[in-house]
């Protein structure tokens, strides 16, 4: 099969929601009706031991929370299908931001009873950033809820899109019958089975036809035909382009836990959504279908088996065929690198490959030679976009607990913050490291993942800084006058690069005024524009 096929068979997709909407459950259903699992396990049900396929960390397990990134890869309709499970809990947003840059399109999850939440609101403007195509899917329609139309007007007010019906659920909570796909015209009827599939599907010729009130009841079967007249009257047509440009949000309604609904929305994704599509480098856009392999690192995972102590780089590949032990050059080092172990992934089930395509997400054994960011090419000179650390919120210094286990924390720490969980920062005299997050959570997994897999105890303090801030100038008089000026404020990231630690709005707006030469920035992104090699 050549290049274009290959594409054309492969979608890339995130999942993401406010935290508790269902979706580590509707990934894990997608799975289920993809065949990649035969039973899926309750994440938050204690009776069940067996706990949710993409949630392998003993944290998420404890927490029954996501607070990685999980890449599954299933195959389902004759496409192959790229799931990525992102973090909902806001504390992990920035690794859900930097999952976005992989994907190609997305699944967002709506809690039914409780609508549109913060984080939703946060991860939508995300997309909206990049137009990426967006499907939302309105979870939990077997308990008691919003009025669908009333969550149809919230989507569009508070995510600032159109929003277009495919399917539509034939009452709520206790009167919930199923769901009508719009879509392909079909009745679904779905026993209420958390862990196998179990479908009634009703074929039936139209709204018209008798055989939907005898199967639903007449009041039932009246009012879906009302509320379809009313969709058909209110919102446009469904139009794919729309959806492709990010102009327009197709939405199904089900219960992912039940399995109400999750058919019509994998169905409709994999005629709707988008195969691999172009990327932009600081050098120019890069086309799927070009024949030479491109790809970037957009997370790493350190201790993915903690008994192996691996670390895994994920690479989304962008253009051309990536091929085990054949040599491609690692941009920002400026050498040839190749691996003889690349994987595919089921959550934490890894499967050696041979070769991967555009869409596909590699696993790279990585021995510290990656930073999230990095470029693979067959020798060109350039560097993808848009995957920018951003400024932290909460600052603390990290202080050890077991001067025996120094270099055990050493080593932990750096291989912590290369994923993304938080940044480190070094202050001088006495190289203090400063860590940064966006959120409480991350000190915690941090300083049980130290303790755990590394054996390193720590805690952390407090400090009291508004944000960091990396410098760049062409006036290095001015820059080195700054650093001293602020010598109690300036830390070093670690590719050695200045950073101020604002310790208010008012002290940065003054800095700013006092020193118009020096650029302050909010993200490292300022980092890519400096040409590798």
């Amino acid at each position: 099969m050549g290049l274009q096929e290959e594409i054309h068979k492969r979608k890339t997709f995130a999942i993401i929601s406010h935290p508790d909407a269902g979706k580590t459950t509707l990934t894990e259903k997608l799975l289920l009706f993809g065949g990649a699992i035969q039973t899926a396990g309750a994440v938050k049900n204690n009776k069940i031991k067996k706990t949710a396929t993409s949630d392998f960390m003993e944290i998420e397990k404890q927490r029954g929370i996501s607070v990685a990134t999980s890449v599954m890869a299933f195959e389902y309709g004759g496409m192959k299908i790229n799931l990525l499970d992102t973090p909902g809990h806001k504390d992990f947003a920035e690794d859900t931001y930097r999952t976005l840059t992989a994907v190609d399109s997305v699944i967002l999850v709506i809690d039914a009873a409780n609508g549109v939440e913060a984080q939703t609101e946060r991860l939508m403007e995300v997309c909206r950033m990049r137009n990426t195509p967006v499907i939302i899917f309105i979870n939990k329609m077997d308990r008691e809820g919003q009025d669908p139309f009333d969550l149809l007007d919230e989507l569009e007010s508070k995510l600032n899109i159109k929003v277009r019906p495919l399917a539509w659920p034939i009452g709520i909570g206790q009167k919930f019958q199923g769901v009508y796909s719009m879509y392909e015209k079909s009745l679904n009827l779905f026993k209420a089975n958390k862990t196998k599939i179990e479908k009634d599907i009703i074929e039936i010729s139209g709204l018209d036809d008798s055989l939907l009130d005898k199967t639903i009841g007449e009041s039932a079967a009246t009012k879906l035909r009302e509320d379809v007249d009313l969709i058909e009257g209110v919102y446009d047509e469904f139009d794919v382009k729309k959806y492709l440009s990010g102009e327009i949000a197709p939405v199904f309604f089900g219960s992912a836990l039940n399995n109400f609904g999750v058919q019509e929305l994998l169905d409709a994704f994999i005629k709707i959504a988008p195969s691999p599509i172009e990327r932009h480098t600081d050098m120019r856009e890069v086309k799927p279908e070009e024949p030479k392999f491109t790809g970037f690192v957009f997370k790493i995972h350190a201790n993915l088996d903690p008994r192996h102590r691996d670390r895994i780089a994920f690479l989304r590949i962008c253009s051309g065929k990536f091929e085990r032990n054949k040599f491609y050059r690692h941009v920002r080092l400026n050498q040839d690198v190749r691996f003889s172990n690349p994987t595919s992934f089921m959550a934490s089930d890894k499967n050696v490959i041979d070769e991967a395509w555009p869409g596909d997400v590699v696993g790279l054994y990585d021995s510290g030679t990656f930073k999230i960011g990095d470029t693979l090419t067959e020798g060109e000179k350039m560097m993808f976009q848009g995957i920018p650390s951003f400024s932290p919120e909460i600052f603390r210094e990290l202080i050890n607990m077991d001067p025996m286990k120094s270099k055990q924390l050493e080593k932990g720490i750096m291989q912590l913050t290369d994923e993304g969980v938080a940044q480190l920062f070094l202050m001088q005299p006495g190289n203090r490291k400063v860590v940064g997050t966006v959120g409480e959570l991350q000190f915690e997994v941090i300083q049980y993942r130290l303790e755990h897999e590394y054996g390193a105890k720590c805690r952390f303090d407090s400090m009291a800084f508004y944000k960091a801030l990396w410098l760049t100038t062409d006036n290095e008089t001015k820059l080195n006058e700054f650093i001293r000026a602020k010598q109690g404020q300036i830390a070093y990231d670690k590719d050695n690069n200045p950073v101020f630690l604002a310790p208010s709005a008012w002290m940065l707006n003054m800095a700013k005024s006092d020193y118009p030469e020096i650029t302050f920035h909010a993200t490292s992104e300022f980092k890519l524009a400096v040409k590798a090699g």
